[in-house]
Formats: C-alpha cells, sequence, structure tokens
C-alpha cells in the first residue's frame, strides 16, 4: 500500500507543480499587497513545501519502513490537506462569483484576474481527487493495513 500512497503522491504533485507554474507565471507572487480574496504567496508556497517535504518523508519511509517516519508524513499530510482545501475554497468562491469576482477589483477602473482563476477546472478537480486518494492511503499504510 505503501508504494500506491507513493505513486498518489507523486502524481498529485505534478498537477501541483502545473498549477504552482500557472500561478508564478500569471505574477501570484506580486500578489501579496493587493486587495481582495486571492491565493498569497506563504499559504500557496507553504503548502507547496510542506507537501514536498512530505513526499521526501514518505520515499525515506518506503525504503527504511520506520513506522515512526510513515506518521510524520501524515502529519505533515494533513496539514497540507487543509492548506490545499483553503486554497481550494478561495478559488472556488471567486470562481462562483462570476467575471467581477473573478477580476480581482483593486480600485477605480481596475480589473486584473487573480493568477490562480488561470488554473484549468479538470487540473483543479483531479488534483484535488488524487490528495484525497493520496491522504487514505497513506493514512491506512501508517495505521498498518495491507501489512
Amino acid at each position: 500500500m505503501e508504494w500506491a500512497a507513493l505513486i498518489a503522491w507523486i502524481a498529485t504533485a505534478g498537477g501541483g507543480f502545473v498549477m504552482l507554474a500557472i500561478w508564478l507565471s500569471r505574477g501570484g507572487m506580486q500578489q501579496g499587497d493587493r486587495q481582495g480574496s486571492r491565493i498569497r504567496p506563504p499559504l500557496i508556497l507553504g503548502h507547496f513545501l510542506l507537501a514536498a517535504t512530505g513526499l521526501v518523508i514518505w520515499i525515506i519511509y518506503v525504503a527504511t519502513d520506520s513506522d515512526a517516519l510513515a506518521w510524520i508524513a501524515f502529519v505533515l499530510l494533513a496539514i497540507v490537506a487543509v492548506l490545499g482545501f483553503t486554497m481550494f475554497a478561495i478559488w472556488y468562491q471567486r470562481r462562483q462569483g462570476g467575471p467581477v469576482a473573478a477580476t480581482g477589483v483593486t480600485g477605480p477602473g481596475s480589473s486584473e484576474t487573480p493568477p490562480e482563476q488561470h488554473f484549468p477546472v479538470p487540473i483543479v478537480g483531479l488534483h484535488g481527487v488524487l490528495a484525497v486518494v493520496t491522504v487514505v492511503l497513506v493514512f491506512l499504510t501508517a495505521v498498518g493495513v495491507g501489512d
């Protein structure tokens, strides 16, 4: 089961990396000082760094079979999931609000679309589904199912 979790985690990371690249290429790092509901740099970078750290720990777990590492990876993944859900909520709320909400109006005549509104919907959906699968598989592995 640890191998299935690893494959799911890597696939999830692939989708996340695509969205991070889009966010960065659309000026995501410059939106820290802008008004409105946006995915701020500390949120997305924290999500990315914790997910990457957890993945490295999971790879070490697969190589060493240390129960402590499995639980550390799970706890990191739980935090990553909360951050991810927070970003999804921001993205979805703006997406549902239509063109006016998605543009992030910050002043008279200003209508810049936040970088996260350029995420392809299928990538967001697949990333979320794979993330849930990953969390479940990591948890089941940590509790010893499939040993």
